[in-house]
């Protein structure tokens, strides 16, 4: 379906970014993947996806809290793999703390990683694009792009900031052929939610399935985490010529959560 295209997946050296990447170069994309992580791990998921898919894949150290980093990143792309054809804005952060004791660094980063880099990435990867008339551009929002949760401030503010950029970009080019959609999800099975379970447990006093159900999975009426093998499948269709009109768009995959 994408052979002979270029996909372009930020925050992607593991969990949701990982499985989206890999699930696009299944697809024939060509992939750069992005993130942070140890240097062996990081080239043995490079190297991994190229010998499982028959695919290039080259692999982008760039810091996304640095706009001429992401720009820079989309260059490399297009001089390196010859177009960026699906952008996939994933990174992102997260911490907690209540308003008032709120630390500024603290809102600069992720208001920085969470929506800047995605409006720096879209607006060096667009004007190809518009050259080509095709296009797939897909935010990683979650469900906190349409509902809040206390003491997370600038991570809700980006991730509803990101929900109005998507539609504006969807708005901009939708007589280029290309499409600009969010993925909504709720709480994500991946490697760092997994670590968190124990200490979780322990200071609460209560079983691991207890964590899971009654704290991660309070909000989700299915009771079950998404995989990120689902998010994936999302993504690969939104790239599908049966998506073409599909855009502007904020679609939940989160059990259930933002239907309350």
């Amino acid at each position: 379906m994408l052979k002979g295209k270029t996909a372009v997946v930020t925050g992607s050296t593991s969990g949701i970014g990982l499985a989206i990447a890999r699930a696009l170069a299944k697809e024939g994309a060509n992939v750069m993947i992005n993130g942070f992580g140890d240097k062996t791990a990081i080239e043995n998921e490079r190297s991994g996806i190229e010998k499982d898919f028959a695919v290039k894949s080259i692999y982008s150290p760039a810091d996304m809290s640095k706009p001429a980093e992401v720009a820079d990143m989309i260059k490399t792309a297009e001089q390196t793999l010859g177009s960026v054809d699906v952008l996939v804005n994933n990174a992102g952060v997260q911490f907690v703390s209540p308003i008032e004791e709120f630390p500024i660094d603290k809102w600069d980063m992720i208001i920085g990683i969470n929506l800047s880099a995605a409006f720096h990435a879209i607006r060096a990867a667009v004007p190809g694009m518009k050259t080509r008339k095709w296009g797939r551009i897909i935010n990683t929002a979650s469900a906190h792009s349409l509902v809040a949760s206390p003491f997370k401030a600038a991570y809700v503010t980006a991730k509803h900031g990101l929900a109005g950029l998507t539609k504006t970009v969807a708005l901009e080019l939708a007589t280029f052929g290309t499409t600009a959609n969010c993925i909504s999800p709720g709480y994500v099975w991946t490697p760092l939610v997994e670590k968190q379970i124990p200490d979780t447990a322990k200071a609460r006093h209560m079983t691991e399935e207890q964590v899971k159900r009654d704290v991660l999975l309070a909000a989700q009426p299915t009771k079950e985490f998404v995989t990120v093998e689902q998010v994936a499948g999302l993504a690969v269709f939104l790239c599908s010529d049966a998506a073409a009109q599909i855009t502007g768009a904020n679609i939940s995959i989160d059990g259930g959560w933002t239907a309350e």
